[in-house]
């Protein structure tokens, strides 16, 4: 089992569906705050009717069956890449499956991981804002106070993410523990004053309702998408908790409680229409309401850290994966690889966040930009899943394009309906993520063509080995380890070494790191090495999208190939790249322009790498691009 992938054995269970609890269902288990109350809006203009209320909470409890339970739990987590999930890992597996054919589809999962940012924009935003205007039912006094303390609430969240999750991930559970309980029983106390909720199991209450409002029930569909929100993460946190605890907590726990907190939402709004304006906190009874505002608050801060850590793991994987240029990333645990921190995201959230309450003012606006994302995540999934289970698991086409076109009915008026949101705020996290979709290919192309040119005049290794060998340079005591981005190209470092001091020392080394389309590679499996000649040797390292690689750790599994280092007489050669925007055909200018600046502001491969700062050579090179 590698370091850092969790051990995930029965006798753990317990342990991993109360964590799952507390990341997994963060974001979908505070929906119940603003879903309801959205479906009741002034923008619709619904009456809460017995017929209106009985719709509305059939289209969710049958949302919840039929996408959440159905396609994620019991499909769309057959689609995982050594036990890792995502729309990412979705994307590699697709690449993997059908290689250049299905690019336009590889695309898609790209235009997916954009859209998960921006969502993730909105999600912290609209669930502080959400549980903090509880305190609005209390006395309007405090109604000036809730945009200030959200704002203290989320700054301070997002101020503590250097020191990691380790200690207060452990209160994550039991507090989801808590919430959950509490929906479940407010809205059981709810539906025993009134029964004639239940019927909104019926799926005709659902149909009825669509075909009388038409226009307006198409619309509704947009405030009932709410409360899917969240859904994504159950696929792109199996790696934390494998299949079997995330499929036990939403069956044996989370779906009831969300299923009763529903229902007895509307029942209290069948008692008393005027609830509709909040009905979740009328739930409770006065002397409860400041308590649940407390609990609410947490639950939410919970539901942003998840998605917090979550935009932290799929940067790392972009950047492994070679769509993002390097970055900061701090381990904040000696023991999960998992839990990491990179400072330029979490500051650049923060302030995204700020921009974003301030812009809209309210958890209700913000339910106007808030969907748009999540939908068009949710279509691309069920295509990409679809296309995974024809042509790798080699599942019937008679049986993949039915469910497929089941899985779409089901999906794409979710987005349609979301779409009409764009004027109201849903260009937001459309614009997110065009922007995040434009910057990885970008990257990625650019990277492409600086390799393909790098390799097209790049001297080959064995020649210049030979040659070394045969009429050798001044020799000087020691290693050097040249740092390489080809196996079979001389580095940029060791010709202008040579150049200018005109020495050799007496080991050298080529050093590749190759990233893998994995999350893990097994240490055994993790490096390659080669003897070009009596003092010329060739590494290569190996690691996957989850793991950053580590020059300590190459060094010392050198060790068991008979191969040591002694630091102190090991000095490191890496080329500085300045890239120069000619008129050669390639990209755009415009994406040139950019594809420069980020490699000018990436991450220095020292850090990167964690090579130690003083045995660092850093050689200039400027290449025309």
């Amino acid at each position: 089992m590698h370091p850092g992938h969790p051990h995930r054995s029965s006798a753990n269970r317990p342990s991993l569906i109360l964590a799952a609890l507390g990341i997994v269902y963060g974001d979908i288990g505070t929906s119940p705050l603003y879903t309801l109350r959205e479906c009741f809006g002034e923008h619709l203009g619904l009456q809460p009717t017995e017929a209106n209320v009985l719709g509305v909470l059939s289209l969710i409890i049958w949302g919840l069956l039929l996408v959440v339970s159905l396609k994620y739990l019991l499909f769309v987590l057959r689609a995982d890449n050594r036990g890792e999930g995502g729309i990412l890992t979705l994307q590699t597996l697709i690449r993997q499956v059908l290689g250049s054919k299905g690019l336009w589809l590889a695309m898609l999962g790209l235009m997916g991981g954009g859209f998960f940012y921006g969502e993730v924009v909105i999600t912290p935003a609209i669930s502080v804002l959400s549980a903090i205007e509880g305190l609005e039912i209390a006395t309007p006094a405090f109604k000036p106070y809730v945009l200030p303390l959200s704002l203290a609430v989320l700054i301070a969240l997002f101020a503590i993410q250097h020191k990691g999750t380790a200690r207060v991930g452990k209160l994550f559970g039991p507090v989801m523990l808590l919430w959950f309980a509490t929906l479940g029983v407010l809205g059981l106390l709810a539906i025993i004053g009134n029964p004639e909720v239940l019927k909104a199991f019926n799926p005709y209450w659902a149909i009825h309702f669509m075909l009388v409002h038409k226009l307006v029930g198409f619309l509704a569909l947009g405030s009932v998408v709410l409360a899917l929100t969240g859904a994504e993460a159950l696929y792109a946190d199996m790696g934390h908790f494998g299949r079997q605890p995330i499929r036990l907590a939403w069956f044996g726990y989370v779906l009831p409680a969300l299923i009763l907190n529903y229902l007895g939402q509307g029942a209290l709004i069948l008692s008393d229409p005027a609830t509709r304006a909040n009905p979740f906190y009328h739930l409770a009874p006065d002397w409860a309401l400041l308590p649940l505002v407390g609990l609410a608050t947490m639950a939410t801060v919970i539901a942003s850290q998840a998605v917090i850590s979550g935009v932290f793991s799929l940067t790392r994987q972009a950047i492994q994966m070679g769509y993002l240029p390097r970055m900061e990333i701090q381990y904040t645990s000696d023991r999960e690889m998992g839990q990491i921190y990179i400072p330029l995201m979490n500051w650049g959230l923060l302030l995204a966040v700020i921009l974003v309450v301030n812009f809209f003012g309210s958890s209700s606006a913000l339910a106007g930009a808030y969907g748009i994302a999540v939908t068009g995540t949710m279509v691309i999934t069920t295509l990409l899943t679809c296309t995974l289970a024809w042509r790798s698991w080699n599942w019937s086409l008679w049986l993949v394009a039915p469910l497929c076109i089941a899985l779409l009915c089901i999906d794409v008026p979710l987005f349609s309906a979301n779409l009409v949101k764009i004027f109201a705020g849903g260009w937001l996290p459309l614009l997110i993520g065009v922007m995040v979709f434009t910057l990885m290919t970008t990257w990625r192309r650019g990277r492409t063509l600086l390799h393909q040119h790098l390799t097209r005049v790049a001297i080959p290794l064995e020649r210049l080995v030979d040659n070394l060998e045969t009429y050798p340079p001044a020799r000087v005591p020691g290693t050097a380890i040249f740092m390489s981005p080809s196996i079979t190209g001389v580095p940029h470092a060791l010709m202008h070494n040579l150049k200018h001091n005109r020495v050799l020392h007496e080991r050298v080394f080529f050093l590749t790191i190759r990233n893998e389309d994995l999350p893990y590679i097994e240490d055994e499996r993790k490096i390659r090495i080669e003897q070009l000649s009596p003092t010329f040797w060739r590494i290569q390292a190996f690691y996957g999208f989850r793991e950053i690689p580590d020059v300590q750790e190459i060094l010392d599994l050198c060790e068991d190939h008979d191969i040591h280092f002694d630091l102190l007489q090991t000095s490191f050669f890496l080329s500085r790249e300045t890239l120069i925007q000619t008129p050669v055909p390639g990209m755009a200018a415009w994406r040139e322009h950019l594809f420069i600046w980020m490699n000018r502001n990436a991450n220095r491969a020292t850090d990167f790498f964690r090579i130690p700062a003083n045995r660092v050579v850093e050689m200039g090179a400027q290449i025309e691009f």
